[in-house]
Formats: C-alpha cells, sequence, structure tokens
C-alpha cells in the first residue's frame, strides 16, 4: 500500500475496507461481484476510475508501468519494448466462454501490445503489436459501450475483461474504459503481472478481481522463453500485493516439458506465499506463433504431464480451480 498512498494521496478517498464475494442481490446470478473491493464508500468506481484515469495521463510523460521501466515519453512519440503509443488500442472486444467457470461468460475487451515476448503466445500478432486494432473513438466507442450494456443487463455475462495483449502498458485507456461501464457490472483485470508499485497504485481498489499469469518457476526460462529479465521477483512481488488488495486467481499455463522446472517450483511458491489463493492450472498447450524456436515447445501438452502437475498441484495443497 505505500506506493498508494506516495502516489494517489491526492486523490485516494477514505474507508477503503476489505472486500468479500457474494451473489449480486439485483440479478442473483453473479458469484464474483466483490462489496466493498476498494472502492470508496462515498463514490462509485466511475468516479474512481477517472481520477485514476487523469493520473495515468500524465504518466505517459515518463512512463514506468512495466517492470522494463524504460521512462519514455509516449506523449512526444517515443517507444518503449511494448511499442506502444499515448493511446490504448483495442483489437478484440466479445463474449468469450474459454476463461475460468465463475466468470464466465466474460465480455472480452483486449487492448494490443505487450511489455513480454512470450513465444508460446496465443494471441500471436495482436499480442506483440501495439499498431493492432484501433482506437475506439466517437461512434465506434459509443457502440462498444452499448455492447457492453446489452450484453450485461440481458444477462448474458457475468463480468467484464480487461486484458491483452498486456492492459498494464495502457493504464490510462483501460481506466477511461472502466469509468464508463455499468458501476454494477463486475470489471476484472487479467494480466501478466510484469507490472510496478507506479501502476499498481493506479489499479488499487478499481477492480473486483484479478485474473493473473505467473508463467514461469525460474528466471532462465522466463528469459529464454520471454525475453524478460528478474521474472520470478518481479511477478512475486505483483502476486503478493494483488493478494492483499482483491480476489486473486493465478493462472499458470502448463509447457511441455517444464513440469519441473516452471510448475513444480511455482505451486511450491503459492503454497508457501499464496495458500488462500485459487488457482487456476491450463493444461491445452498447443504450439503457435514462436513455439517452434524451442523443442519441447513443437508439440501439444501431454496428458501424462497435466496428471501430474494435477497432482502436484493437489499435493501442495493449492486451491485449484477450472
Amino acid at each position: 500500500m505505500e506506493a498508494t498512498l506516495l502516489s494517489l494521496s491526492s486523490v485516494q478517498e477514505p474507508g477503503l475496507r476489505e472486500g468479500f464475494y457474494v451473489a449480486s442481490p439485483s440479478r442473483g446470478r453473479n458469484p464474483i461481484r466483490c462489496v466493498g473491493a476498494g472502492h470508496s464508500e462515498t463514490g462509485s468506481r466511475a468516479g474512481l476510475a477517472s481520477q485514476r484515469a487523469a493520473i495515468a495521463a500524465k504518466q505517459l510523460r515518463q512512463c514506468h508501468w512495466c517492470a522494463h521501466r524504460c521512462g519514455v515519453d509516449r506523449l512526444a512519440g517515443q517507444r518503449g519494448p511494448c511499442h506502444a503509443g499515448p493511446e490504448g488500442r483495442i483489437f478484440s472486444a466479445q463474449i468469450e466462454v474459454g476463461d475460468e467457470s465463475d466468470l464466465c461468460p466474460v465480455f472480452a475487451v483486449a487492448f494490443s501490445g505487450c511489455d513480454l515476448r512470450c513465444d508460446f503466445c496465443n494471441t500471436g500478432r495482436q499480442s506483440w503489436d501495439a499498431s493492432a486494432g484501433s482506437v475506439p473513438e466517437g461512434i465506434e466507442r459509443e457502440a462498444l459501450l452499448s455492447r457492453i450494456g446489452r450484453a450485461w443487463e440481458s444477462g448474458a455475462v457475468r463480468s467484464l475483461m480487461i486484458l491483452g495483449g498486456e492492459p498494464t502498458i495502457h493504464l490510462a485507456s483501460a481506466l477511461e474504459l472502466v469509468a464508463a461501464l455499468p458501476d454494477g457490472l463486475p470489471v476484472v483485470w487479467k494480466t501478466n503481472a510484469h507490472g510496478t508499485p507506479e501502476s499498481n497504485a493506479l489499479l488499487d481498489g478499481v477492480f473486483d478481481g484479478w485474473v493473473a499469469d505467473l508463467k514461469f518457476g525460474n528466471d532462465d526460462c522466463a528469459r529464454r522463453i520471454a525475453r524478460v529479465e528478474n521474472y520470478c521477483s518481479t511477478v512475486h512481488h505483483n502476486l503478493r500485493w494483488a493478494a492483499g488488495q482483491t480476489r486473486l486467481i493465478v493462472r499458470h499455463l502448463l509447457l511441455p516439458g517444464h513440469l519441473e522446472c516452471c510448475w513444480r517450483p511455482a505451486a511450491a511458491w503459492m503454497a508457501e506465499h499464496l495458500p488462500q489463493v485459487e488457482v487456476s492450472l491450463r493444461t491445452g498447450f498447443w504450439p503457435g506463433w514462436f513455439s517452434s524456436r524451442h523443442p519441447e515447445l513443437k508439440a501439444p501438452g501431454r496428458l501424462s504431464e497435466a496428471q501430474e502437475a494435477t497432482r502436484i498441484g493437489i499435493e501442495a495443497g493449492l486451491r485449484l480451480i477450472q
């Protein structure tokens, strides 16, 4: 919380309290709605998100939202490792059913571009190319908000998910979008957890839950496959922070050949440091994008590894969810 107090002391509302999850009384179908999840006791999520968006827009002058800490001036046209400009572009906005069961169906809004370079990325070019998609403005923006509103009011979705690519590199745009959403609609932040205290301070209290990746169990695999340094210390810190602020689901995609080097240490770390967190073990790896650069990632995941991974998770005492 130190980053929030230092960075946002001028806008932080009093009376924030720890949240808990119940079905939405007005709809009765929503198992993830968070009551008092950090939203202001005296204001709305929309107001908080709008305030944070204004702060984020100023921080574009010296960007430190991801752990690369490049410090570029995105408003002046400078580009860091993510190649993102000043405005967030959206490459997909649709109802999806492939996420964790009590979040689905979700209305998924995907921002293009990412600060990591995972060779197994399942959305490929759009996740790497920050120029993919479009900036929803004017009629296009109103049409997007109308689609979201209709999906929520009709009962077609349980939640809305902000994802990417990696949405952290588009904090200003993402928060502007959240500020325009119906206040009763649960909103989930889907992230690679490679952020910073500065980005965490902007996110604090805005979302009803996080779905965060723990992709690797060691820095060597992260360096070789995702081209990122100091992965574990960064992501571990952010997962511990998020677990103290909101509902957190930690997602791990089981990579073929990475049972011992990645999943086992990741499971052991979560068992020790985040024993109450829900863990979504994904075993449906398929060799897309640049997976063929790595011999062990040239084929789909094996059933035997999936079964062993599940056994490891159960023995570690993890709260495995579907």
